[in-house]
Order: C-alpha cells, then sequence, then structure tokens
C-alpha cells in the first residue's frame, strides 16, 4: 500500500477566488480544522503578495502542529525571502516555488527565453534550499509545455534540490487519459525522478479537476493538490472531499492507495468553509452537498430503508454527514412514509396509513418536499383533533411592557376543561406570556425554533407565528396569525402544545395496547 499526500491550498489558491477572502484569524481557524482533518501539506498563502498574507502564514507556521506549513514563491529571491522568513517558526515548512514552462507563458507573460527560465529555476529551488531541506517547484502551465523542455526543467530542479515536483494543469485544459500519459512520460524521460515526489494540482475549467487528478495518481503521482469545496481560481480547484472518497471507496482500483485524512470531519470542514466565506455548495455537491445522501424516488427510498449499500456507495458517517435523508415528495411511496411516521413515534393500521398517504400525497403535489410538521398537521386533522377537544385553551390574557417597566404577563386558560391563572416577567412581552402559560400548565417545553413575519405590508400587517417546541420527546409545530404579533404568537404557541400533548397521549395508548398485547 502507498500513500498520496494531500496538499491542500483552499488558503492559498482557493482564497484567490473572488468572494473568497479572509482574514488573517479566519485563516487560522480553518488551518486549525485542516490539521484535524488530517491533510499533509497547508498552503498557508503567498508570503509575498501582502502584508496580510504573509502575517498569515507566519501566524499559521506559529500555531498549526502536525501538518507541513507552505508558501508560495514566484521564482525571484525577495518572494523566496518573504516565504522563508513566514515560514520561520513552523516546525515543518516547506518553500513552494514555481515558474511558467510553456511557450505562450514564456513568451507572452515572462518575456523570458527557455534558457533564461532554466536558469531561474536552478536558482530560485537552490535559494529556497536555503531556507529549508523541503522545496517544492511547479512547472505552471505544465500541460500546455513542450514535453522534452518540461522533462530538462524537472531535472534541473531536482539537480538543484527539489524534493516535490509538482505539475499543474494551470488553466484546466488536459483531459483523464492525456495528463495520465504526461505523467507516464515524466516518470520515464526525467532520470532523477526518483529522488522526488511527483505532485499535480489541477483546475476545473473542462469539469475533469478530479478526474484528472485520479488519473495522474493511477500513473504515479503521489501528490495532490486540492481545497475544500473545490474552491479556486476561476472554475474551482480539485475537490479534496472528492478525492479523499475515491480513493478510499475505490480503493480496490487503485491498487489500495490510501491517504491520512480523517473523512469523518470532511462534512466539518466543508461546512466550516462555507461560514467563514459567506458561501455554500450546491445540493448536489458530491460528498458534502445537501442531497448526497438524500433520496427521494420511491423505489431508491424503499431499497435504501431496506439495505443503504442499494443506493449509497458510502456511508454518510464516513464523511461526517448527519445521516441519510429521506426526502418525503411527490415522488416518495408508502414505504417511506410509513418508516418516516414509524421514526417520529406513530404505529397506524394499514388502512390509516392509506388515508394519510392519499392526504400526503395531493400536499405533495403542491410542494416541493414535505416536513415532519406537515405530516403531524394530517395526522392531527385526521386524527387526534376528531377524537379529542384541544386541552388548551386560553380564556385570556394581559401583558404590561414598556421601555422602563419589567415585561409582565398574566394568563387565563382552560386545561382539559380546569381554569388555571398564572403571572411571570420575561425578556419581552411575547417571552412574559409564553412563561406564564408554561407556569399555569406546569410543563417546560423545549423551544426549538419560533419567527415572527409580516403577511401584508405597512404597520397593520397581519403577523404569522410559527413555533416548534419538544414536549417529553415529542416534537410539533403550531401557527397562528393576526394583527397584534403578541396574540399571533400565543395561538401558535398553544396551537404547538396541543399537537404535541395528544400527539404525548396517542404514543402512550399504542403503547399501552401494545404491552397489554392486544392488536
Amino acid at each position: 500500500m502507498e500513500k498520496v499526500y494531500i496538499f491542500d491550498t483552499t488558503l492559498r489558491d482557493g482564497e484567490q477566488a473572488p468572494g473568497f477572502s479572509m482574514t488573517t484569524e479566519e485563516k487560522l481557524q480553518m488551518a486549525l480544522q485542516l490539521a484535524k482533518l488530517g491533510v499533509d501539506v497547508i498552503e498557508a498563502g503567498f508570503a509575498a503578495a501582502s502584508k496580510g498574507d504573509f502575517e498569515a502564514v507566519n501566524l499559521i507556521a506559529r500555531e498549526v502542529k502536525g501538518p507541513v506549513i507552505c508558501s508560495l514563491a514566484r521564482a525571484l529571491n525577495k518572494d523566496i525571502e518573504l516565504a522563508g522568513e513566514a515560514l520561520r517558526p513552523a516546525e515543518r515548512k516547506r518553500v513552494h516555488t514555481f515558474i511558467a514552462t510553456s511557450e505562450i507563458h514564456m513568451k507572452y507573460k515572462l518575456r523570458m527565453s527557455p534558457e533564461e527560465v532554466l536558469q531561474r529555476a536552478q536558482k530560485a529551488v537552490q535559494y529556497a534550499r536555503s531556507f529549508t531541506d523541503d522545496v517544492e517547484f511547479s512547472c505552471e502551465d505544465a500541460t500546455r509545455s513542450q514535453r522534452d523542455f518540461l522533462y530538462k526543467v524537472i531535472e534541473i530542479a531536482i539537480k538543484a534540490g527539489a524534493t516535490v515536483i509538482n505539475i499543474p494543469d494551470t488553466v484546466g485544459y488536459t483531459v483523464p487519459e492525456e495528463f495520465g500519459d504526461l505523467i507516464e512520460g515524466i516518470r520515464n524521460n526525467v532520470p532523477n525522478i526518483d529522488k522526488a515526489i511527483i505532485s499535480v494540482h489541477c483546475h476545473d475549467d473542462l469539469g475533469m479537476a478530479v478526474a484528472n487528478s485520479l488519473m495522474a495518481v493511477k500513473h504515479g503521482a503521489r501528490q495532490v493538490e486540492c481545497t475544500i469545496n473545490g474552491i479556486g481560481e476561476r472554475a474551482g480547484n480539485a475537490s479534496l472531499e472528492e478525492i479523499v472518497m475515491a480513493l478510499k471507496v475505490r480503493r480496490d482500483f487503485f491498487g489500495g492507495i490510501y491517504t491520512n485524512v480523517n473523512t469523518r470531519e470532511l462534512y466539518k470542514t466543508s461546512r466550516l468553509l462555507c461560514r467563514i466565506t459567506g458561501s455554500f455548495v450546491q445540493p448536489n455537491k458530491a460528498i458534502v452537498g445537501d442531497n448526497a445522501f438524500a433520496h427521494e424516488s420511491g423505489i431508491h427510498q424503499h431499497g435504501v430503508l431496506t439495505h443503504p449499500l442499494t443506493y449509497e456507495i458510502m456511508s454518510p458517517e464516513d464523511v461526517g454527514f448527519p445521516s441519510t435523508r429521506i426526502v418525503l415528495g411527490k415522488h416518495s411511496g408508502r414505504h417511506a412514509l410509513k418508516s418516516k411516521l414509524t421514526q417520529m413515534g406513530y404505529q397506524f393500521s394499514e388502512l390509516d396509513i392509506d388515508r394519510i398517504f392519499e392526504r400526503f400525497k395531493a400536499l405533495a403535489d403542491k410542494k416541493k418536499e414535505v416536513y415532519e410538521e406537515d405530516l403531524e398537521a394530517i395526522i392531527y386533522e385526521e386524527f387526534l383533533k376528531a377524537e379529542e377537544e384541544e386541552p388548551v385553551k386560553v380564556l385570556h390574557y394581559q401583558v404590561q411592557t414598556g421601555d422602563k417597566l419589567l415585561p409582565t404577563a398574566t394568563v387565563v386558560l382552560s386545561y382539559r376543561g380546569e381554569e388555571r391563572t398564572a403571572s411571570a416577567t420575561g425578556n419581552g412581552p411575547v417571552d412574559a406570556v409564553i412563561r406564564a402559560i408554561q407556569k399555569a400548565l406546569g410543563i417546560q417545553p423545549e423551544l426549538l425554533d419560533f419567527s415572527i413575519k409580516a403577511l401584508t405590508p405597512n404597520t397593520d400587517a397581519q403577523a404569522e407565528a410559527r413555533l416548534v417546541i419538544e414536549l417529553e420527546g415529542v416534537r410539533a409545530s403550531g401557527r397562528g396569525v393576526d394583527v397584534d404579533i403578541i396574540k399571533a404568537s400565543v395561538s401558535g404557541f398553544v396551537d404547538a402544545l396541543n399537537r404535541a400533548i395528544l400527539r404525548r397521549s396517542y404514543i402512550l395508548s399504542k403503547e399501552s395496547i401494545r404491552q397489554e398485547g392486544t392488536v
């Protein structure tokens, strides 16, 4: 078994993408999580690019232990000096220097001859070695470089002291078969290539960055440069999570190649990057997208519920994903609905399932996804509300509040016909009246979600209050509408309470029947 080193460049190439800039502290936070993820190298930035980048590289070099900390540097002495200085505190450090090797870059960007590029590459690597024994050299735009010249540059860089040779598909131009052949060509035509690790750095302009990287691994590359969520210049880089999981899931195909990445940290790392940058990944993103382990088709749902491997080639736990998600929608079948109802704590006869399924399909045709709260509403209307009156009714409430007053509420309510009164204070009028209701009932449901929005414009708009509560393990949602936001909130809270209480009674009655051994 051979190891593939994971070189993470989220903080350097990834951050160069428009809209993905990070502060120094945010970079440190991300770097600490990357170390926890288990990447081998963190490219912390481009020290010569700005004072902020220098400080970020230096801070990460001081604070992050475990991975090699790396800084990019052009093949210029000043760049290399700044990289070396920024990396000084690191327990393990690497200077990553580069120069373009394609004809188009040498002619139009560098305005240098091939001979000048060879000399610059040699001197840059030699100078970088004065700061660290770990030097990486990149042939920028390698996939559009003339093969023989590329082989020569690589040979000279290794002789000068490079320990890693990076072959970037800088503009995302190559295709898998061609890239695999290039890596094979380097292995067969560079006489001292055995003294360095071959690395690859692929961009996704044609949507093949991951495929190209994996093909390179298949042909002998042993370091892959990639980013979390595939962020980076233009269309982005090869996605770290896709590379790692492809090598793990298809270890049989890749000959037992492995990485040191703790895959259970992948989802958490992806979400941290989203929070820091204010970005998001598309729902169908492989490995970490919201739909990566979601199933709506009835056939797929039945298969996954019977045995996960029918439609999931990896378990969500393997990547730290919360769980498989069965999405109830218009494509879902009875099997998925019945499973969800059981998960919610309900046991219905087949006839009752038929009644619920009919209403569920009608609702699913009107909205994209049917949630637990929607099913609760169906069950409430079909069964619970018909069997028993709403146990809690607010008869009267009064609230005192103001900028110099402690919000205080008094409520008079009826619980199963028994009148109760209670008073309470709170952080605001809504909080006070809800506390008073709880005090009168002698219960403390957990408030999981609470939102208020205006349904119409102007100050006399109707307010809609939506609440989700949990009472003794039973979750329920409620809704209230009124021009008075306090009254809307009270109605929504009581609605949720009644649903929770009736559902709890239903579950207990079914449990009692099961224990007695009757149907």
